[in-house]
């Protein structure tokens, strides 16, 4: 039969939010949406087979690649299958493979890795698939469990209709199994769940890290999440392998860069912001927090052609460092992810630092004051922007003013959240008052309020024990006073009574 062009209408393509038309012809098929500008194109020499099943909007008809992640085309109806058999057979000479998917709900089966995906099967028939390029991290989590975190960053060529993903997933992977290189007094078995780790971690490499990396760096001290990593850099995105977890990290999800000198004046911290964060179990690391001793030197090659490096990398890297270490990672993180280095603004403390010690809640860090926002290290790293916040309040709970060596600052953003940083000293206040009013910020003096209140509680004491002082004199008994005799009362009110002069004198001459 002669080869034909033809073309369905209202089909989807992977899960996209509007439909579009599909059009087959004998070079390869292209699918075209009104609320697209550029038309989706595959060839014929990209194209490994086609299958039909059941989907969300009807029948699919999934293309598997011979290098990508599969095609899904959604929206037939069953009465398409048959033309669909046909025309694939006469333009590609291929046949289409039916699949039902298993609707038994279980949760328990066999997991296989399938070209560019992993297929979880229950008695035979697919209960789902994962293209293992949306395999971003994997981690033993148990000793019979594996984790695998999924990738939400949303760089899809075509508008997704989806508003929830799935973004992390955890098997459980019992027993044991042989090991299929085992050498002569080895162990010829492993755990099962290990062995599922390490495989799903060899493949989820390939496709943006694979390749030779273009820098690594070795037991890299991070502050959060705690431990020692090694960093290789390629690139798209780097790597973190640590002796727990490991980490993939698309540099399209690094929005910030900060390096930052400690008040120790000894060590250098680096940290890099991620959306979405990094997560360990439930636990999200939006940041990452790397620490460097100011002293230790670092020497590195990239591992660049030099052609490229003048075409793709010119002023952004060198070909080769040997300066101190916290220079060269934050210089190379620089030109590879294209993102600008933030270093402190014009503050300095009352020690002349660019950061002042405090607490949040139960843990202690330093709190920068940065050009266009506010940093707290280590943990939580927290990231507060100068245009986010509506005021800022100095404030001291639980002492008196006169008293406190130091007081609590809280900042409160335009969404209604507040943090507050306790146990700052007394002598950063004016610093941290004079920075707060350059940027025009609102503040809100509560360590004035609590003085004033102070002093008029004094005042208010002073005249009330001057107060009990009177009262006290005007109810005591003077000590000179001398009481007279009854009779002074009678001379008072009766005027034939006799004087006691008189009495005394009529004595005198009678004992005469």
């Amino acid at each position: 039969m002669a080869a034909k062009t033809v073309q369905y209408d209202n089909i989807y393509l992977n899960l996209s939010e509007k439909p579009g038309k599909l059009r087959i012809a004998p070079s390869g098929l292209g699918w075209k949406s009104p609320s697209l500008a550029e038309p989706f194109t595959l060839p014929i020499s990209e194209i490994r087979r086609f299958c039909w099943s059941r989907f969300a909007r009807g029948y699919e008809l999934k293309i598997i690649l011979k290098s990508k992640d599969p095609v899904s085309l959604d929206g037939f109806s069953q009465e398409d299958l048959d033309d669909l058999i046909n025309v694939i057979k006469q333009n590609f000479d291929m046949g289409i493979e039916q699949k039902e998917f298993s609707i038994k709900g279980w949760n328990w089966g066999e997991a296989n890795f399938l070209g560019s995906e992993l297929v979880f099967d229950v008695n035979s028939r697919p209960a789902f698939e994962i293209p293992i390029s949306a395999v971003t991290n994997t981690n033993l989590s148990g000793k019979n469990e594996v984790a695998l975190e999924f990738s939400t960053t949303d760089d899809k060529q075509i508008p997704s209709a989806q508003v929830d993903e799935l973004v992390e997933m955890r098997l459980y992977v019992p027993g044991t199994t042989a090991k299929e290189d085992a050498a002569d007094g080895e162990e010829v078995e492993q755990n099962a769940a290990n062995l599922f780790y390490e495989s799903l971690k060899e493949r989820a490499d390939i496709g943006q890290a694979a390749g030779d990396a273009i820098v690594s760096f070795s037991e890299i001290l991070l502050l959060t999440p705690r431990g020692r990593y090694d960093i290789d850099m390629y690139e798209t995105c780097m790597r973190l392998r640590g002796k727990t977890y490991d980490y993939k990290v698309e540099y399209s999800s690094i929005n910030s860069l900060f390096l930052l000198p400690k008040p120790d004046e000894q060590h250098v911290v680096f940290v890099i912001g991620l959306e979405p964060p990094l997560r360990q179990g439930q636990t999200r690391y939006p940041f990452l927090v790397t620490q460097f001793v100011r002293d230790e030197d670092m020497e590195v090659d990239l591992n660049i052609e030099e052609t490229v490096l003048k075409e793709k990398y010119a002023d952004k890297v060198k070909a080769s460092y040997d300066q101190p270490a916290f220079e060269v990672v934050s210089q190379i993180f620089r030109g590879l992810t294209g993102r600008k280095v933030t270093t402190p603004a014009e503050f300095l403390s009352h020690e002349g630092h660019a950061a002042v010690k405090c607490s949040y809640k139960a843990n202690e860090g330093q709190l920068y004051c940065l050009d266009k926002s506010f940093l707290f290290i280590p943990k939580p790293t927290l990231l507060m922007n100068t245009s986010d916040i509506t005021r800022v309040t100095l404030s001291r709970v639980g002492m008196s003013v006169s008293a406190a060596r130091t007081f609590d600052l809280t900042f409160t953003l335009r969404s209604g959240t507040s943090y507050q940083f306790s146990n700052i000293n007394r002598v950063e206040q004016s610093a941290l008052v004079a920075f707060l009013e350059s940027k025009q910020i609102k503040i809100h003096n509560d360590l004035a309020d609590e003085t004033q209140q102070t002093l008029l509680t004094s005042a208010l004491d002073d005249e009330d024990e001057e107060g009990d002082e009177e009262m006290e004199e005007a109810l005591s008994e003077d000590e000179d006073f001398q009481a007279e005799s009854e009779s002074d009362v009678a001379e008072e009110y009766d005027e034939n009574a006799e004087s006691s002069d008189e009495e005394g004198a009529s004595g005198a001459e009678g004992s005469e």
